[in-house]
């Protein structure tokens, strides 16, 4: 899902402009008559991204509009625009909160480079603050980037467990995200001024476990030269973040069982049980159930822990959240590493939304950090996305490292086939030269000819059943070594409407 931009005007026509502007740059568009229309849906809807808003409106315009948006802590950025375009009228939208401004008529180009700029420096800010807020134990939901119908489900539950001291088990393949959840309900709750702490279980050698979570005393075994207080005492009234809680061995389980009964606990080594106040929110990849069943995990401590689970869901299960999740990463690592990319191409963007992300959001967080380094421009497009956009990667069985291919698990020539010909018949397209399968630049090659002929030279539409850029179309053809239909239909018959 692209990027929502609320567009407000009280000139029905000058709207419209507008609106077919916005969607040709390739975003989403929400239509607002006046001020007040637009306030209430800027109250009431959450998608929106940028406002491009008319300083002069009848009811209430613009300068009202920023002031009101002030005050109710909305922070999303504005383009001002306006016929009259005296230095007052600048410095006043300025110093109200505008994040630029543009005169009437605005030209496209100069329209799109203001929008680019200003989702660039709010996703950029957004992220500053998301940092700022995960390290002083206030993340909330609203730092929690998507636009998934499901992940909302699964921020309204955990709102509501953030309340209250009920224990939580968040489940959800690794990478999903189980961690931010966590720092959310924490930050949500009453225990955001106290502690946050997280211990990987996964990480933690088997005999070092209950010394980590409980503490020792001097002492109390070779090499204990010094008193530990354990993870326990550190997350004293605030929250203990059990992640892969299914990987505790037998030992350690037992000792948990007894923290979360007794709310004490017994230090290695130590004479006498330490009373904790302890919120704990555990989080596992595995089937606990199962494990249960297998005798590999507890059954009283799994119903101690599965007291309010929250199950997150995989990415490749939301991918309308990848373009904002893009962007945001984006953001922070040009921050990070000095740089000045404005955007991710279109191309690159329907590629990434199109895998099934076994890493999830932490796998793509990745690729996106990996394409920041290697990209030399101001954007960043298919090449800086090697892995995913090599024929290899992209036809690669599920078991490999590159096993990032579409939901459905077909192979993509194979899908292209099927979205270009309503009817596939072998004669159209032979699969295989002899006993082996044609070599796939071939494939593709038959592949667009067809495309080509079925809609009859029309490159927009085979572009768009191709499920690729028209630019990316072209470099095809010449790569292929097969002509543009549209600049030879007087003499190619084929391509002739």
């Amino acid at each position: 899902m692209s990027e929502c931009i609320l567009v407000v005007d009280d000139d029905p026509v000058q709207r419209r402009l507008l609106e077919n502007m916005v969607r040709k740059f390739g975003y989403d568009a929400i239509l607002a008559e006046g001020g007040e229309q637009a306030a209430r849906i800027l109250s009431d809807d959450t998608r929106i991204d940028a406002v491009i808003l008319d300083l002069v409106m009848p009811d209430l315009d613009g300068l009202g509009l920023l002031s009101r948006m002030r005050n109710e802590g909305i922070a999303i950025p504005v383009i001002v625009q306006t016929a009259h375009g005296g230095i007052d009228n600048v410095i006043s939208a300025m110093r109200a909160g505008a994040s630029d401004f543009v005169v009437k008529p605005a030209s496209p180009e100069r329209l799109q480079v203001s929008l680019k700029n200003a989702l660039n420096a709010s996703a950029l800010a957004g992220e500053l603050q998301r940092i700022k807020r995960s390290q002083s134990g206030t993340l909330s939901f609203r730092d929690i980037v998507t636009r998934s119908d499901a992940m909302r489900a699964v921020c309204n539950q955990a709102q509501k467990a953030a309340s209250s001291a009920i224990p939580v088990l968040i489940e959800g393949e690794s990478g999903v995200g189980k961690e931010l959840i966590a720092r959310a309900i924490h930050g949500s709750g009453d225990r955001r001024s106290k502690p946050f702490v997280a211990v990987n279980c996964g990480a933690i050698p088997d005999n070092l476990v209950e010394s980590i979570l409980f503490g020792h005393e001097r002492g109390a075994f070779t090499g204990a030269t010094e008193k530990h207080v354990g993870k326990f005492a550190e997350a004293h009234g605030g929250t203990l973040f059990l992640d892969e809680v299914g990987e505790l061995p037998p030992a350690a389980q037992v000792k948990l069982l007894r923290a979360l009964q007794e709310g004490e606990i017994e230090p290695v080594g130590a004479r006498r049980s330490v009373p904790v106040d302890v919120r704990v929110i555990s989080a596992t990849n595995r089937n606990l159930l199962a494990d249960v069943k297998s005798g590999r995990f507890r059954e009283d401590l799994f119903y101690r822990l599965h007291v309010f689970p929250i199950s997150v869901p995989p990415l490749r299960q939301r991918p309308e959240d990848i373009p904002d999740l893009i962007r945001h990463f984006l953001a922070r690592f040009c921050a990070e590493e000095g740089k000045t990319i404005k955007a991710v191409s279109g191309e690159a963007i329907s590629l990434l939304q199109n895998l099934r992300w076994p890493g999830n959001v932490r796998q793509l967080e990745n690729a996106v950090f990996r394409a920041v380094v290697l990209a030399e421009g101001d954007e960043i497009g298919l090449t800086e996305f090697p892995q995913f956009a090599s024929r290899d990667a992209i036809g690669a069985d599920d078991s490999s490292s590159a096993s990032l291919v579409p939901d459905d698990n077909t192979n993509r020539a194979q899908d292209l086939v099927i979205e270009t010909l309503p009817v596939f018949h072998p004669d159209h397209l032979a699969m295989l030269q002899g006993d082996h399968l044609r070599p796939l630049d071939e494939l593709e090659a038959d592949i667009i000819r067809f495309a080509i002929a079925h809609y009859r030279g029309q490159m927009s539409e085979v572009a768009r059943r191709l499920r690729i850029g028209r630019s990316t179309l072209y470099r095809k053809l010449e790569g292929l070594g097969l002509s543009d239909p549209e600049k030879t239909k007087s003499s190619d018959p084929v391509a002739a409407e």
